[in-house]
This record gives C-alpha cells, structure tokens and sequence, in this order.
C-alpha cells in the first residue's frame, strides 16, 4: 500500500533532532523525503557517539546511534549550499517539492537566497517550515535554542525534580531530549495543516516553529494552575500537584507507581493494602482532602507498601481496578509482552551489511500503515539519484560539482 503521504516530497534541511523528528515522521506517512547534509561531515549528531550502529560483521560503523533515532525513511543529498551552485541546486529542488524544513538561526538562509519568499518566487504552493529556539520575531529571535536550554528557560525543570528539603533536591531536566521532539511534533502537525488548507487556496504558507513556544504550551495543566492561582508550581517528585495519592511507593523489592485517579480507586486500593480506615478518614476520603493532606497520607501508605513486591502490588491492584505499574528500565520495557506485541522494535538492514535496530513509529493507520522502507541513510548514499531524477544531472554533470566541491 502506498503511505498516507506518498504524494508529498520534502526537502529537509534542518539538522539535530526536532527538525529530522518531523522529517522522519512525515516519512513514515509515505512522503519522500530528501535530507540535504553538508558534504564530508552531515548532520552533526553523525558524530554524536558512541555508540554507534555495527556492521555485518558486528563492528562499530562510524553512524552514531544517535543520528538513527531521526532519520529513517530518507535519502540523503550532499549539497554545499554556501556556493552558488550549490545554491541553484537547492532552489530546483525546492521547486519540485511540496515541503521545506529548516532550523537555522533567524535569518540564517536569506544570504544564500533559501529563505521562505525566495522560495516562495520559484514554488508558490510551498509549505516552509521553520523551527527555531525563539521564533522569528522578539527580543530573542536571534538567539540559538538548545532544548536543555529550554527546558529551564521554559519552566519545565522547575517542576522537575525532588522537592526543597529532600536529599537531592534540585531542578532537573527530562531524560530525553523532549523539547526537540515535542517541537517536532508540532512541525508535523503544522504541516500537515498547511498542506490540507492547501487544497482549497492552491498556495502554500510559511510555519513558525519555535522551541520555546512548544515548550510553553506543553506546561498544559501546570500552566492553568499558575494562572488561575498568580502562585508558581513548586516541584513535587514523582508526585501529582492535583491528584493524591499519584506516585511511586517503595515495594520489597524496589518501587512501583501507583495512579489512583479518584475516589472510588482510593477505596479499592485501601481494601488492597490493608487501610480501609485510610478510606472513611475525612482527611483523605475525597481527593481535595488528600491534596491538602498529602503529607499526612504519603507516609502511611509508604509504611504499607514495602511489605509487596512490586509483582505483587502490580497483581494485586490490577485485579482491583487500581492502575499502577513497574518502574522499568529501557533492557525490561523492550522485554516487556505488551511492548513486544505490538512491534515497537524494528529491525531494519543497514548498507553496511549489518541491522539497524528501530522505535516503531507508534501511528496506526488501518488503510494506508506505516512503512520501514529504509534505515537512515549514509552519508550522501543518494546523491547521484536524486540528482539525476530530479534535476536530470547526468553523470558527467555531477562529475563536475563534486570537483568544485558543491555536491
């Protein structure tokens, strides 16, 4: 079957991750996507490693795993567009697609005449996305966005992390890279939108894209609790600032997290545990009470739950109604039947003769599914083709750019 998007072509120049994230993302939906690199280094998170991804004969290749978690259904073009040439190449190209994605700094690509409007002069109907870390216009637009910058900037590690008081108190960031790939998603969705609104006007748009937007937005629930409130979310662990008791909890055997999301789920677990009084206390019958008394109730379940495994709490509470769950690590959760049920590793050959293992895509479309065409590519393997398709180089038409240095 042919992807959802395999009408669609995009030309990709944006490096890193939340720019190939969106790349990626419209490339399992089908669209072609041409990622354009610098020749002789690429993408820099090639580099990024170790480790890096093995050969047939199990050796290490020079491809960081890093650059694999992004760019998965591309083809990969070599193109020096800080020489004219290089420039002419782009803009053709451009020309021939529905897409451009880019993350430079503000203004980065009107030097080289790849920007939105002289794009826009050669290819009217195109959607060019920008991300950046500020967004094109205020005070900041032409600062550089790093996501670990954004996450403090942005007030995400300001509720992450223990609380003031506890051993090991202190902001902390989320352990993957989740401004960059939410600001990715974000692209995709701006896309996909430009290119529906499309179909009706015939003409294509410039998006917006900025880290520190994404960022912004994604505080959801912590955010509304500011501005309803004027008061600051304080962080709180692994604990919820609206719902009691949502946490982890020491087991016999480590810790497991508990999810009670109302009342009638308290109940269940206090039959479980062993605290049916916990349940008809006033301080902790209804939720608003258990906000207000969260550190009267913490420690009377904690007391409680070392004496299960985190087996058997998961055994137990499961067949109560009670959600909770294991507090895996990366090793168990791809052990895991349901994460093994439901594919989210893929494993796809690579040009070294060796595997590339993958994340499955997680979007399930009954008609027209996700595909693994490809593992992300080396470094310019697509060069000659997509020249020679698209732009009809010939051979000796090539032979002659790459001893100028522009492919």
């Amino acid at each position: 079957m042919s992807g959802a998007l395999s009408h669609i072509r995009v030309l990709d120049l944006s490096r890193v991750l939340a720019g190939p994230w969106a790349g990626q993302t419209l490339a399992d939906l089908g669209a072609e996507v041409i990622k354009v690199e610098r020749p002789g280094s690429g993408d820099d998170t090639r580099h990024w490693g170790p480790p890096y991804v093995k050969d047939a004969q199990g050796n290490d290749t020079r491809e960081a795993a890093y650059f694999q978690s992004a760019n998965r259904n591309k083809q990969s073009l070599t193109v020096d567009f800080t020489q004219a040439e290089g420039q002419r190449l782009i803009r053709e190209l451009a020309a021939r697609c529905d897409v451009v994605l880019e993350n430079f700094k503000v203004g980065g690509l009107k030097a080289y005449g790849l920007d939105y409007e002289s794009l826009k002069a050669v290819n009217p109907r195109l959607i060019y996305c920008s991300i950046t870390g500020f967004g094109q216009d205020g005070p900041y637009a032409k600062r550089a966005g790093y996501d670990f910058m954004i996450q403090g900037l942005g007030g995400l590690m300001s509720l992450t992390g223990r609380p003031e008081g506890e051993a090991g108190a202190g902001p902390m960031k989320v352990g993957v890279a989740l401004t960059d790939i939410l600001t990715g998603l974000y692209a995709t969705v701006g896309v996909l939108a430009a290119l529906n609104q499309r179909e009706q006007s015939g003409l294509g748009q410039h998006i917006d894209v900025a880290l520190l937007d994404v960022q912004v937005a994604c505080l959801a629930n912590q955010a509304m609790n500011y501005l309803c409130t004027g008061r600051s979310p304080k962080r709180l662990g692994n604990a919820h600032p609206n719902i009691v008791p949502y946490q982890d909890f020491p087991s016999a055997d480590g810790d497991f997290i508990l999810a009670v999301g109302n009342d009638s789920q308290f109940g269940k677990f206090c039959e479980v545990a062993g605290l049916t009084a916990l349940a008809g206390d006033s301080r902790f019958s209804t939720n608003k009470a258990r906000v207000a008394n969260r550190d009267e109730l913490i420690p009377l379940i904690r007391q409680a739950t070392v004496f299960k495994t985190t087996a058997e709490w998961v055994q137990l509470l499961e067949a109560a109604g009670v959600p909770c769950g294991p507090i895996n690590d990366l090793a168990q959760v791809f052990a895991d039947p349901q994460v093994q049920a439901r594919g989210l590793r893929v494993d796809m050959p690579n040009s070294y003769g060796g595997v590339t293992p993958q994340v499955a895509s997680p979007l399930r479309l009954s008609a027209t599914p996700v595909q693994y065409r490809n593992a992300p590519p080396t470094l310019g393997e697509h060069t000659a083709e997509v020249l020679q398709r698209l732009l009809g180089l010939d051979s000796a038409a090539q032979a002659q750019l790459r001893e100028q240095g522009v492919i």
